[in-house]
């Protein structure tokens, strides 16, 4: 089976910014959470993936298909849901989904109106009168309803409060379990992709920093503390502190610094794991030095 999607060096210019060149690609069944902070790069990437903007340069295919805008039966296998929630005011959330069920071959009003219920969506509510809550969630209804194989979320839960976005990805992550559909996650809000993601891809000022799988980020990276008398060159660390005679490092491999503090003569050694959160600060925070 093709990638879910595969972007091949694309190009988007702005004033005073560029993304790319930008090579990514996602396999079927894999959670993707691409992470930047805000004017990196990832919504822009995203609205080049749906066809909502025109990329200068490079090649971007969904599932084998390019996601040419006159031939847009690729569209069908994606679900979008970005950071705006446009819907018509004046209609009732049920109206709006009925209206945006006619775009879709693959839709079900059964899995809409369950999915609504798990979201426990008032469907007679006008969208005028919705909660910026119930907003966020009634366009996750309708990118889900038709059932896609790949659902891009570009910063789903921006701007709620962090009650309703637990409840938010709490659902999401019932729904998403069965693991079979390919997510792109796009986020600044490092909490909400740890729990949802297979692999994270770093952007920062239009530029791929790296990916990685996200147990091997916390399999590999660590805080160790220690006492040594002078301050050495250790191996893999990207932060180093000190106060007398102690001092901490933190690493983005702890075994290889651990055996050489060990070479070295250090004493009372001792090493902590770190969460998603302080890896990605450290990694992003690098790309800015």
């Amino acid at each position: 089976m093709p990638n879910a999607f595969q972007i091949t060096q694309l190009v988007k210019k702005y004033p005073g910014f560029m993304l790319g060149p930008l090579n990514l690609s996602l396999p079927p069944g894999i959670v993707l959470g691409y992470i930047g902070p805000n004017g990196s790069g990832k919504t822009t990437t995203m609205h080049c993936l749906t066809g909502l903007v025109k990329a200068d340069k490079g090649e971007m295919k969904i599932f084998g298909r390019e996601n040419h805008p006159n031939r847009p039966a690729w569209k069908f296998d994606i679900g979008y849901v970005g950071d705006a929630h446009v819907f018509y005011e004046r209609w009732t959330a049920e109206k709006n989904l009925k209206f945006i069920s006619q775009f879709y071959p693959n839709w079900s009003d059964k899995l809409a109106k369950e999915l609504a219920d798990r979201f426990r969506l008032p469907l007679t509510k006008k969208a005028r009168e919705l909660s910026t809550g119930n907003r966020v969630k009634l366009s996750l209804v309708a990118a889900l309803s038709h059932t896609p194989k790949l659902l891009l979320l570009d910063e789903p839960t921006a701007g709620l409060d962090p009650v309703v976005r637990a409840e938010v990805l709490d659902t999401l992550f019932q729904v998403l379990e069965d693991g079979e559909r390919a997510i792109f996650y796009s986020t600044h809000i490092l909490s909400d992709i740890s729990r949802l993601a297979d692999e994270l891809a770093f952007l920062a000022n239009g530029q791929l920093l790296g990916r990685c799988a996200k147990d091997d980020l916390t399999d590999s990276w660590g805080r160790i503390t220690f006492r040594m008398r002078d301050k050495a060159q250790l191996q893999q660390v990207v932060e180093h502190k000190i106060e007398g005679l102690d001092q901490q490092v933190v690493s983005r491999d702890y075994g290889v610094t651990l055996n050489h503090l060990k070479e070295l003569g250090a004493e009372n050694i001792q090493m902590s794991r770190m969460t998603i959160e302080e890896i990605a600060v450290h990694i992003l925070r690098g790309a800015g030095q």
